[in-house]
């Protein structure tokens, strides 16, 4: 890597305005590739080895950087907020979401995942003190009652034998990246997010390691597919992914970032339905077209004025 290069990454020269934007987004096409890609290693091998290869490869990606992390000024007072950051997001968040997937369908959990940026918007006015307006609170609302819809509304298939249940599951990882959005974006006023990507890769390893002493784990650990998906999630997504999403989150507000999350069904439901033949009933497309009002609703006109003065 070129010193214009690293020095770039490390904050040492003024970035475009629009470069954390577009880290952003594609951090959402991988995102959304996630959810397709997880579902598809389910069927190769148990949930848990998926979760402890991905966070094992992504580990194995930051080594080259351990001197650099030794220097990133890691203080007394970050310990507490970066454990729990750690375990909200990779450890908790992926059990909830591996046994989510196990449930229901890449395209339900995917849409539940539009609800964050109201999450986010609503804890962010009680931990954060920031200001949270009542079309923010309808806009929760209307989501959260399209979120219900299209779990009541789903069928059960092979694909999906609990939606209820799965989405459910999945609701409870946006709890976890509610917490962990707002304590990066806190962590990362003082500390580099490529150091804190890496720290999430190196806790969710040593979280999920015990898992191998599961007979049923260690029983699906050979299989070929299984670990072309592993690798792409290892590298590709939580590399990848969550460092554009790091960096994009650490150089624009909380809110306006969580916002992209929105886009997150819309590659999950086209990759979905091109690699797992995945589709939505027309009642879960009502469904799902409520939980997006409900976001757009919140995304009035006086609070995006408001995070452009803030930003």
């Amino acid at each position: 890597m070129s010193h214009s290069v690293m020095s770039t990454l490390m904050g040492g020269e003024r970035l475009p305005r629009w470069l954390p934007r577009v880290a952003l987004l594609l951090a959402m096409v991988l995102w959304g590739s996630s959810f397709v890609a997880l579902k598809y290693s389910f069927q190769e091998m148990h949930p848990l080895m998926v979760i402890l290869g991905r966070m094992a490869v992504a580990s194995l990606c930051f080594l080259p950087f351990g001197r650099l992390f030794f220097r990133m000024g890691l203080r007394w007072h970050h310990l507490l907020p970066l454990v729990t950051m750690c375990l909200c997001e990779p450890c908790f968040y992926f059990l909830f979401e591996s046994a989510a997937l196990v449930h229901t369908t890449a395209s339900q959990a995917a849409m539940i995942t539009t609800m964050l940026p109201l999450m986010v918007a609503i804890s962010a006015g009680f931990f954060l003190s920031e200001r949270v307006g009542l079309r923010t609170v309808c806009g929760f609302i209307i989501a959260a009652a399209g979120a219900l819809w299209l779990s009541i509304s789903a069928e059960e298939t092979a694909q999906a034998p609990n939606p209820i249940l799965g989405n459910f599951l999945e609701f409870m990882a946006m709890v976890c990246a509610t917490a962990y959005t707002i304590l990066m974006k806190r962590l990362s006023k003082e500390l580099h997010p490529f150091f804190l990507t890496g720290m999430q890769a190196f806790a969710g390893t040593v979280f999920f390691l015990p898992v191998l002493l599961l007979p049923s784990v260690r029983s699906t650990c050979f299989s070929v597919n299984g670990w072309i998906a592993v690798l792409y999630l290892g590298t590709v997504v939580s590399v990848g992914a969550y460092g554009l999403y790091n960096f994009g989150i650490s150089r624009i507000p909380a809110g306006q970032a969580s916002a992209f999350v929105n886009l997150i069904p819309v590659f999950a439901i086209m990759i979905g339905f091109l690699v797992l033949d995945e589709r939505l009933t027309s009642w879960q497309w009502l469904a799902s077209g409520l939980v997006m009002t409900g976001v757009f609703l919140s995304q009035g006109a006086a609070d995006l004025n408001r995070i452009k003065r803030r930003s």
